[in-house]
């Protein structure tokens, strides 16, 4: 399909959402690029074509074939001399247009308002539109005033003012009328300017919200929204200049884009003619509602994140058994003195605290609380998002998301701690406890993963773990170890140990007896295989030898064509009580551990060998 709609700043803030509402609507888009690499279309059918508009010869391929070219290329940040360098690109691509056959540009400048000194950055907008008109193609063009959107520069400016300064020495033009609107209204204006009748004259439409509010006006409503006490004091002394310097310390824009917009911003900016509205059924949405939306839409930008995953042998619903039971009677894992540190505090500070209590201890629904937590999102077995309802300087949310591998057998529990922090003070909290949230984060999250491998198992049962990466192809991993004599190769101290019975092999069912000593001094082991999957795994269990319980799973899997994950898995328990166990098992632990470590070098040396 040809196209017929070309797109210019498709890199840009407008233009980038332009066109995902062009591609929605199923219009064949072709987007002009100076760097195309950085343009990744949604649908398969637009076209990038590479081109630059100060480049005349390079716009005439861009423009073949097209009905409607929209403008919306400035330089205002690019270099000192920007109104010139409009002034040509647009003259450029006038001509070009001229002379491809193109119906119609479609430009959005800026709103002027009342008559007067304009700045330079609203003189090159109007002047643009000018010289886009003198190509004889007929030109629409939208005239805007501030545009409420996450993204727009101007909302960020005053959204990083109002987030970072508590106190706002405010210079004149805080006092400014002008008529902001919402991103969504722009682009919908945009996009309807496309099956407007082609009568071949240039209409100029003004659009702006329903609202005209100053400047001021507009960071006093944003901090209501985000629930912030700001304090502006306006002075006469700071000139457009200063003004600009001081924007580019607080905000994201550059000092000499910062300088551009303030100058713009002596020059009230309301809508004075009615047409737009007369025109287009476009009803424009309020401030309130279009700051909030920009507010939400920007919330990712703004939000601290820290991110911990872990994997678990065990299917989702296991690894998610006890993430829906958090909380309440069973705690949240780790770190239960710090928590309650934050309840206390949290009612110190007029909150609820944790209140330790859940409506099911097993099951939870949307907008059940858990504790100082409200369940924000939940899928069975996949994800429980918790929204913080405690005493913070922002919003925070505890996200956990349950993903299967390996088809269904293993899981990948994602744990996110998000907080959106509002103003300096959310902020700094944030950093403050950084590191407390590392400690509390990371041990909990390693204590769901034991409680999702242990399951159901009774308590005194322990788990060991050891995982290597072998260079080796995971089928010959596994027949290395299909050989009789593979047990004594791996045996620790195998001097001490000698093979009385071996019946089956690895198979299920399969048996091994074993004596392990010296002289008359021997005890007996009896193993038991199970769970045999040829090339991926075997499990055995004692039938008979020192350990209450002793179940150890082998799992090989592929790595690529020449690597395999090696793991061995134990779930063991000691005889004896509770004071027995712990002592045995602290001194166990570190021999498994040098043990396996042994076993997997012998097997990496083995492998590499065949």
């Amino acid at each position: 399909m040809s196209a017929e709609i070309l797109l210019t700043g498709a890199t840009g803030y407008i233009g980038g959402r332009l066109l995902r509402r062009l591609e929605e609507g199923g219009r064949a888009v072709r987007c002009l690029a100076r760097h195309p690499e950085r343009l990744s279309p949604y649908a398969p059918d637009t076209e990038v074509v590479e081109g630059d508009c100060l480049d005349e010869a390079s716009l005439d391929r861009a423009l073949a074939g097209v009905h409607s070219a929209y403008y919306l290329v400035h330089s205002m940040g690019g270099q000192a001399d920007f109104a010139d360098v409009d002034r040509r690109a647009a003259d450029n691509f006038g001509r070009a247009a001229a002379r491809s056959g193109v119906q119609r540009i479609i430009y959005l400048g800026g709103l002027t308002g009342s008559t007067g000194s304009l700045s330079t950055h609203l003189q090159s907008r109007v002047e643009t539109g000018g010289v886009l008109r003198a190509s004889g193609v007929p030109v629409i063009e939208f005239r805007a005033s501030i545009v409420i959107g996450a993204g727009s520069l101007s909302f960020e400016m005053i959204q990083a003012l109002v987030e970072r300064l508590p106190v706002m020495i405010c210079p004149r033009w805080v006092a400014t009328l002008t008529q902001p609107i919402a991103i969504t209204d722009v682009i919908a204006y945009l996009e309807a300017a496309l099956d407007l009748p082609n009568n071949g004259d240039s209409p100029i439409f003004e659009i702006g919200g329903p609202e005209v509010v100053s400047y001021g006006g507009m960071m006093r409503e944003y901090a209501r929204l985000r629930g912030l006490r700001r304090l502006l004091v306006p002075v006469p002394l700071l000139t457009p200049h200063l003004s600009g310097l001081w924007l580019a310390l607080v905000t994201p824009a550059q000092a000499r884009v910062g300088r551009a917009l303030v100058e713009g911003l002596r020059n009230s900016t309301v809508v004075r003619s009615t047409t737009a509205h007369d025109v287009f059924r476009i009803q424009p949405i309020p401030l309130r509602e279009a700051l909030s939306d920009a507010i939400e839409d920007g919330s990712r930008a703004r939000q601290k994140i820290d991110t911990r995953i872990t994997e678990v042998d065990v299917p989702p619903a296991q690894a998610f058994a006890p993430i829906r039971r958090i909380g309440g009677q069973t705690g949240w894992y780790f770190g239960t003195w710090l928590w309650n540190a934050r309840s206390w505090l949290d009612r110190v500070f007029g909150g609820g605290g944790m209140k330790r209590g859940r409506r099911d201890p097993e099951h939870c629904v949307e907008q059940d609380v858990i504790d100082g937590w409200t369940v924000d999102r939940w899928q069975t077995d996949r994800r429980l998002r918790l929204a913080a309802g405690l005493k913070l300087p922002g919003r925070g949310w505890l996200d956990f998301e349950v993903t299967p591998l390996d088809d269904g057998r293993r899981s990948r529990i994602r744990q996110t701690a998000i907080f959106d922090p509002r103003g300096i003070l959310g902020r700094a909290y944030w950093y403050a406890v950084l590191p407390i949230h590392g400690l509390m984060f990371r041990g909990m999250l390693r204590r769901i993963a034991e409680r999702a491998e242990r399951g159901d198992r009774p308590s005194g049962v322990s788990l060991f773990t050891h995982r290597s990466l072998i260079n080796g192809n995971a089928d010959a991993l596994f027949r290395w170890h299909e050989r009789p004599e593979a047990i004594l190769d791996l045996i620790p101290l195998r001097r001490f140990v000698r093979i009385e019975e071996q019946t089956g092999g690895l198979r299920d069912d399969g048996r091994v007896k074993f004596s392990v000593g010296a002289g008359p001094l021997r005890f007996w082991w009896e193993a038991r295989h199970f769970g045999y999957v040829r090339n991926r795994q075997f499990c055995d269990e004692q039938v008979r030898g020192p350990f209450k319980l002793w179940r150890h799973t082998h799992r090989i899997e592929a790595v690529g064509e020449n690597q395999s994950l090696y793991e061995d898995r134990i779930e063991y328990a000691l005889p004896g009580g509770r004071w027995v166990q712990r002592l045995t098992g602290a001194l166990l632990m570190p021999f498994l551990a040098r043990a396996f470590a042994r076993r997997h070098d012998i097997v990496r040396a083995a492998v590499a060998g065949t």
